[in-house]
């Protein structure tokens, strides 16, 4: 991509934009070196890593760049053997603890909102403790070698401070004395050429002795090294010739640890520049309002409200689509309608997009990778070649057709203009189809009317204008894609005041093809204006059933939520109901079994009538349904038919209908039950009749008591229901010994049951079967 093109569609502000976004040095470097890129999978990589640095600025306001700083040189001169000053190492330090402490956000945000391209620069940054903390043990924030950079320095540093003070104790010393005190301009202490002086009238040089350092500007006085402290001085300046060699010991042992791993921070040099270079590209993103656009590799561009991001303030956005059912844009219209813009605003937007930045456009916009973006644009008359402003268009424009492809993009602003308007839209003409018979994407602006006849009925090329407001005789901006531009001349004549005489008069001037032609514009004009209009009225419905449609859903999700917490709470009613129920329950069977033990003998019918009365009232009253009674009602229950008693949770078959009931036969056990708690299990089908009998429980055996459970195939929740119910039945029938097969498998079930029996308080004992009884896939149990 040239950079005369860069320059004409003002590309380069757009990195000025992005450089001034950037946190550290070499981001802004990294980000002034950015250029569109013609392959398309390094563009969506680009804007891949641009959206993953969107994502962390939009959830953490941005990435940790303190302290990092630009340490090239340095590198390059610890290489080569130089020696690292203070400063410079304590930027290498806070360089390696900024990098250290970014790479950790970045994997702590990676954690939980994968952000891949982010993650694998963040591993190219080394973690070199060691060294930051060997920098920061002789450096300080001041960037000063410290005391404790090593034994020998802090030795000297010390015994030079003590000089310090013997010296000033000294002249502090004379400056007390009277005689003294009247030949000092000062009555101070102060330092010249690194050694300690006193100021003395210029009178008195040779009353003090010692050494002149240096005067004032008048020369009313001189700082004077009395011969007291000379030795102490020399003293002083060898104490500090040696700390400044240890200095510089210590520094190049710095420098050399840090040229052991420049490679190392070479590298993270470049993680952390291309780190600040992506958080550029999002706070850029940000300020421009802009989004993420939807690359494709066929020539497609859809552009939705795109704007042009140098235009300050309100900017009128405008809807472009190109390269599918046509691939080249002919814009008419006035001087000062936008036109110019809008060709800007494709061409930049599109070089924008090939640089994985975000184009300020809506969500959904799509645009595609060129392999050459081509532009001419604007007045580039040129009096140093003594070119006219057709001829600078012309060499444009040839240059441009010498260097197109098919998968190109090319920009033609005032096409044709400069000449003769004749000769200037048959070239024009000609330039286009030349262009478009080549493939290329394009758009382009004029003021020919011969133009728009072109466009018309060319497949492949479509009219477009820029919106002007007749009334207000302004611009609108709004680009208008499939309407030609109208001549407004006449309008805007008769707005202003011109005699209606004279503008029929130069009405009568144009030739009929071009009446017609501006006749044809102008219905297409009003027929888009009622689609608009319309539209408009269409959206504004479309809002409105939208902002209904998410009421609605609102709505129906809080029904839901209530709905479920009372569902809940009902469910916890329930359990709570049936829990009691169960429990009242256990407390009638146990009187059952108490009452067929202590009387030793059949349970009186109303005994058992009032167990039964008992039994009903201990059933939770739960709220049936409408459709669940509906169908209860419905079903029709016949002798013999299988039933579930609901208020006792236990199946039986019915014996007989009396009235309002029917007696069931529960086991050994008949009961009358009312017709609300029967419910079929399933279609009624031929049953043995049953014998009336009586209704007392009998203590004695009889055909129909089992004295054996086989539980094999049974899983143990439903197999414990089963021994309880068999337990039950052998108490009642007065039974000593039962079994109960549960087969050997893997000792689940035969665990689980004699840990139940172990329990049990009416079992009196329980063993594995011996050879010839089943082995270890049969209990025997004794009863009480």
């Amino acid at each position: 991509m040239k950079d005369k093109i860069l320059s004409v569609l003002e590309y380069p502000k757009i990195l000025h934009k992005l450089t001034a976004h950037a946190a550290t040095e070499i981001g802004k470097t990294r980000a002034e070196r950015l250029r569109p890129s013609h392959e398309f999978s390094a563009v969506r990589s680009s804007l891949q890593a641009t959206d993953e640095a969107f994502a962390v600025q939009r959830l953490k306001g941005g990435a940790p760049f303190g302290g990092i700083r630009d340490i090239r040189g340095s590198l390059q001169r610890a290489r080569i053997g130089g020696a690292l000053n203070p400063a410079e190492l304590l930027d290498i330090a806070t360089t390696i603890s900024g990098g250290r402490k970014l790479k950790r956000f970045l994997f702590s945000f990676h954690e939980n909102h994968p952000i891949p391209m982010l993650q694998a620069w963040a591993e190219g940054i080394a973690e070199l403790n060691k060294l930051e903390e060997g920098i920061a043990f002789c450096i300080n924030d001041q960037a000063e070698v410290s005391d404790q950079a090593s034994p020998e320095l802090n030795r000297i540093r010390h015994e030079r401070r003590t000089g310090e003070h013997r010296v000033r104790e000294r002249l502090e010393q004379m400056l007390r004395t009277p005689s003294v005190q009247k030949m000092l301009q000062e009555s101070l202490v102060t330092v010249r050429n690194d050694r300690y002086v006193i100021p003395v009238k210029q009178e008195y040089r040779g009353s003090i002795g010692g050494i002149v350092h240096d005067q004032s500007a008048s020369g009313a006085t001189l700082f004077i090294e009395p011969e007291a402290v000379v030795q102490l001085n020399n003293k002083l300046r060898e104490l500090s010739l040696k700390e400044q060699k240890e200095i510089e010991k210590i520094l190049r042992q710095l420098t050399e640890k840090v040229a052991e791993f420049a490679e190392e921070l070479r590298e993270s040099l470049e993680s952390l520049a291309e780190l600040d270079f992506q958080f550029a590209k999002a706070a850029l993103a940000k300020e421009m309002k802009a989004s993420l656009p939807i690359m494709n590799d066929s020539g497609f561009i859809q552009l939705k409200k795109a704007r042009h991001p140098l235009i300050t303030g309100e900017a009128v956005p405008i809807n472009v689509e190109l390269g599918r059912e046509y691939s080249t844009i002919i814009i008419t219209g006035p001087n000062t309608g936008g036109k110019t813009v809008s060709l800007k605003t494709i061409g930049l937007l599109s070089l924008m997009a090939m640089s994985g930045l975000f184009i300020p456009a809506e969500d959904g916009s799509s645009m595609c990778v060129f392999e050459g973006i081509y532009a001419d644009i604007g007045d580039e008359q040129s009096i140093e070649q003594n070119l006219s402003t057709f001829s600078s268009h012309m060499t444009n424009i040839i240059g441009i057709l010498r260097s197109l492809t098919p998968n190109s993009l090319i920009l033609l602003d005032e096409l044709g203009a400069g000449t003769d308007p004749a000769e200037g839209s048959a070239l024009a003409i000609a330039i286009l189809e030349h262009i478009h018979s080549q493939g290329c994407r394009m758009v382009a602006t004029t003021h020919y009317s011969e133009l728009k006849a072109y466009a018309y009925d060319r497949p492949g090329i479509i009219n477009a204008s820029m919106e002007f407001d007749v009334q207000t005789l302004r611009p609108t901006y709004r680009l208008l894609v499939g309407v030609p531009g109208r001549s407004n001349a006449f309008a805007i004549a008769r707005r202003l005041g011109l005699p209606e005489e004279i503008i029929e008069r130069a009405r009568g001037q144009i030739n009929e093809e071009t009446q017609r032609v501006e006749s044809m514009i102008a219905s297409l004009e009003e027929n888009r204006l009622t689609a608009e209009t319309e539209r408009q009225s269409a959206q504004q419905l479309r809002r409105e059933m939208d902002r209904l449609r998410r009421e609605l859903e609102q709505e129906r999700t809080r029904f839901e939520e209530q709905r479920d917490k009372m569902l809940q709470k009902a469910e916890q009613e329930a359990r709570d109901a049936v829990a009691k129920a169960r429990r009242e329950a256990e407390e009638i069977i146990a009187d059952l079994r108490r009452l067929a033990m202590e009387e030793r003998a059949a349970v009186k019918e109303h005994k058992l009538l009032e167990a039964k009365k008992k039994l009903d009232e201990a059933v939770p009253a739960l709220r049936k349904t409408k459709a669940a009674a509906r169908n209860k009602s419905a079903a029709v229950i016949e002798p013999g038919d299988e039933v579930l008693v609901a208020s006792l949770g236990q199946k039986g078959h019915v014996v007989e209908i009396a009235g309002d009931g029917a007696v069931v036969q529960l086991g050994i056990m008949k009961m009358k039950v009312g017709k609300a708690d029967i419910e079929p299990v399933a279609a009624p089908k031929p049953q043995k009749q049953y014998q009336p009998a009586g209704t007392g429980v009998k203590r004695t055996r009889d055909e129909h008591i089992r004295t054996e459970l086989d539980l094999r195939g049974a899983n143990l929740e439903d197999s414990l229901l089963e021994v309880d119910r068999f337990l039950d039945e052998a108490i009642l029938a007065n039974l000593g010994r039962v079994s109960i097969i549960h087969g050997k498998g893997t000792g689940v079930l035969r665990n689980g049951i004699q840990e139940y029996l172990r329990r049990h308080k009416h079992v009196q004992s329980y063993r594995l079967g011996n050879f010839n009884e089943g082995g270890t896939g049969v209990t025997l149990v004794e009863l009480k």
